[in-house]
């Protein structure tokens, strides 16, 4: 199976999951913290944005680890396309432009309202799937199990919404 971006062969999904699980360990017993990529979103907000909720005391206590996690994200995300023949964006969505078609502004209102829905429900469930699905479970966190099936069940009731009822 090749990747969708420049036909590259993806890392096994075992040795994926080790990198993941070494991560999370690490952040766990070395430096005592939560793996979640949600309040990394809301350290990189609280660098703009004035409101109380991203002034808090909790909040800026944690920059010190949270920023530079996801400036590695992003440039390991950028030093992947790099070597992976470079990054060519593209505007064109396939199913979804020969069916609704809204046009490039429509594209990006749609993206928009989507990142907004994630992050109601990122804020609803007190985390993301990320800080839910690896590291709550790997705890054994109830609250955890059921952020996660209903992030599943989201998905799966979603998917078969759209290709089965919008895009059939």
């Amino acid at each position: 199976m090749t990747l969708i971006l420049n036909d590259l062969t993806p890392i096994h999904w075992a040795a994926a999951g080790a990198g993941i699980a070494a991560i999370t360990l690490l952040l766990l017993f070395v430096a005592n913290r939560r793996l979640g990529l949600s309040s990394g979103l809301e350290d990189v907000c609280s660098l703009v944005l004035g409101q109380p909720y991203f002034t808090r005391a909790s909040l800026r206590a944690a920059r010190g680890w949270r920023l530079p996690l996801v400036g590695g994200l992003v440039l390991g995300g950028f030093l992947s396309a790099l070597s992976g023949g470079g990054w060519h964006p593209t505007w064109d969505l396939g199913r979804f432009d020969r069916l609704i078609g809204f046009g490039p502004a429509g594209k990006v209102a749609w993206m928009f309202a989507g990142g907004l829905l994630i992050g109601f429900g990122t804020r609803l469930a007190n985390g993301c799937t990320s800080g839910h699905g690896i590291f709550g479970l790997a705890n054994f966190e109830r609250p955890s199990l059921l952020s996660t099936i209903s992030f599943m069940a989201g998905g799966l009731v979603t998917t078969q919404l759209v290709y089965r009822v919008f895009f059939a």
